[in-house]
């Protein structure tokens, strides 16, 4: 069934929907936006003091406390706030090399912290929670620490980072805590922050603030097992949004208001999602969810109370939502009930789920809901290239957001994707090897993800989406696999039941596939406990037939040596943090898991093991 004909709800789009493009005989092309890039404020903080000035009444953010009633900060209290703990922080003398570092998850102090060292020009970088929490050997956060020298840290929680602060944390380095204890460790109280005299001193060191100004490191997660701290600039987040508006310009016709849960210590949830709120004088609600079986109880929660005007998910997400609102039509009626697009990143949106949306939309309020996409990156603040015509299918990435120059060059027979623009990273602190290296000569950054036109004689139409070029590799035979394509085609192919997928291969004959499995899914599937053994899961008679089945399906499917899958193996343990296996935002590095799991490689490509799942296929097939 089609759901073409559907009308979409009536939402401006924007201008990015076109682009100068430049043909070169060497295969590059260039790509920018038909539409210049406006006017926008050199400073985010001239946000704050604007709706405070207009609005000071307004919501700004919300955040249930210990999972009750809503605690609201409105734009009036939150410069207040912002100007005490700002004093706080010139009391203190931190500065560039002695910054804030943030160990919490997104909750309202946390952002009056951010705002507070905004407006004193102090930069501040929010760690990943993992690093703390779920990490037995601290290692990842000992590396930021150990960049940043940071000169203040903040938790909200001190009793659950307890042992991360006590591991890693210098002892000469102050710690504020809203609650909670560190046995031996004297903590300076948040509201002490709080009770600070804001003086003229603020004002000075506000205005000191410039576009080049750095507001915060943010450290990479998925390309290398030490992350990097990118520098994000006032310059970087205030031309973002509005690249934002102009793509999107119904984010300018009314306030918006966000029900999101994505990190803060990531660029979309820290940046894109934080910053279209602040820009735009709008509202966050931060969910206390996650897009798993677990965590997204607490989002539907928020959905049935809250109608949000844009809707930001993984396709995970996504995926749990539909299912929620086929079934609950009071859910339905709210969660749609002004929302103007939905947005998803970080894999592809499987086909079905994307017309199970619509057709759920159609049945509520009669009409579609647009869904967008894009490709940005933490390093370009990270809103890039943008896909909001009504040519947007899974893989598809569109075209340059106004002002951002796009750069397509051959590299290994692919086209790597590189940016220059206000937007870009002027780099990595304290790195500037690994600065110099992620720019060409031309001063545009290589981003490492490649693209393809969706239709080669027809550029206008825009990009899609072609995988990492680290990530590919030969056969034995000389053949280019391309990694991203494959590994979308198997986890859409495999769904509800395939988590990610690692591809292996290198100098071998023929593709393999280690498959991390939903785990919760595959027990339900088997008709076992949810306390059962992740190998005893695995072997039970319905889990192996549908993992047998679908090497079936991508053997019969593939098209050659570089896309038919054949050999594959379920893995019973989950990719670790720890060895870089892992983000915390569930993002797979492919080349540790290939390193610290080539023994399961070697098992999988002798075949000998019961484990091993060959395909059913004719002779001479590797089966």
């Amino acid at each position: 069934m089609t759901t073409a004909h559907i009308p979409y709800r009536q939402a401006s789009r924007g201008g990015s929907l076109s682009a100068h493009i430049e043909r070169r005989d060497d295969g590059t092309l260039r790509l920018r936006s038909t539409e210049p890039l406006r006017p926008y404020p050199g400073r985010l903080t001239d946000c704050l003091l604007h709706w405070a000035a207009m609005y000071p009444d307004r919501l700004f953010a919300a955040k249930r406390r210990d999972g009750g009633a809503w605690t609201e900060m409105r734009y009036g209290d939150a410069l207040h706030k912002a100007r005490a703990i700002a004093q706080a922080l010139i009391d203190r003398g931190l500065s560039v090399d002695r910054p804030i570092v943030v160990l919490s998850d997104n909750d309202l102090e946390h952002l009056q912290v951010a705002l507070g060292a905004m407006l004193a020009g102090v930069p501040y970088a929010p760690i990943s929670a993992a690093y703390s929490l779920v990490s037995q050997d601290f290692a990842k956060l000992e590396h930021t620490l150990k960049v940043l020298t940071p000169g203040l840290v903040f938790v909200s929680d001190a009793t659950a980072y307890a042992r991360a602060i006590a591991a890693k944390v210098p002892a000469d380095v102050e710690v504020v805590a809203v609650r909670g204890e560190v046995p031996g460790r004297r903590l300076t109280r948040y509201d002490e922050l709080l009770a600070t005299p804001a003086t003229d001193a603020v004002d000075a060191a506000h205005a000191r603030v410039t576009p080049d100004t750095i507001v915060k490191f943010l450290f990479t997660s998925g390309s290398t097992q030490l992350p990097k701290a990118v520098i994000n600039t006032q310059r970087m987040l205030c031309a973002n949004q509005q690249m934002l508006v102009q793509c999107l310009r119904f984010l300018a016709e009314e306030p918006p208001v966000l029900v999101d849960w994505l990190p803060w210590n990531h660029t979309f949830g820290g940046n894109h999602n934080i910053g279209i709120a602040l820009y735009n004088g709008g509202t966050l609600y931060i969910d206390e969810g996650k897009p798993t079986p677990q965590g997204m109880a607490e989002t539907l929660r928020n959905l049935r109370e809250i109608s949000p005007t844009i809707y930001f998910n993984v396709p995970k997400g996504f995926e749990e939502i539909v299912a929620a609102i086929e079934r609950d039509e009071a859910l339905g009626r709210t969660f749609l009930a002004r929302v103007k697009a939905f947005f998803f990143s970080g894999a592809g949106l499987s086909p079905q789920v994307w017309e199970r949306l619509d057709l759920a939309a159609q049945r509520l309020c009669g009409e579609r809901i647009r869904m967008l996409t894009g490709l940005g990156m933490t390093e370009t603040a990270p809103f890039a290239l943008c896909a909001n015509s009504d040519l947007v299918f899974s893989g598809v990435i569109g075209l340059p957001a106004p002002g951002l120059e796009v750069k397509l060059v051959p590299v290994q027979g692919k086209l790597e994707v590189r940016y220059r623009g206000p937007t870009v990273t002027p780099g990595y602190w304290r790195a500037p090897q690994q600065t110099a290296e992620s720019f060409d000569e031309d001063g545009y950054f290589r981003s490492g993800d490649a693209a393809r036109p969706i239709d080669p004689e027809r550029l206008e139409l825009g990009l899609a989406f072609d995988g990492r070029i680290s990530e590919d590799f030969k056969l034995s035979t000389g053949t280019f696999v391309s990694t991203g394509p494959l590994r979308a085609r198997i986890i859409a192919a495999g769904e509800p039941y395939v988590q990610d997928v690692v591809i292996a291969g290198l100098n071998r004959n023929d593709v393999g596939v280690l498959i991390f499995p939903r785990m919760a899914e595959c027990r339900q599937l088997a008709g076992l406990a949810a306390d059962a053994a992740p190998a005893q899961v695995l072997a039970a008679p319905a889990v192996r037939e549908m993992f047998q089945e679908l090497v079936d399906r991508l053997w019969a499917s593939g098209t050659g040596s570089a896309t038919r899958v054949a050999r594959a193996l379920v893995l019973d343990a989950p990719p670790s943090i720890d060895l870089g296996e892992a983000t915390d935002k569930g993002s797979i590095n492919q080349r540790n898991v290939l390193k610290h799991r080539a023994d399961a490689v070697e098992l999988m490509y002798a075949g000998t093991d019961p484990r091993v799942i060959l395909p059913h296929t004719s002779p001479g097939s590797p089966s």
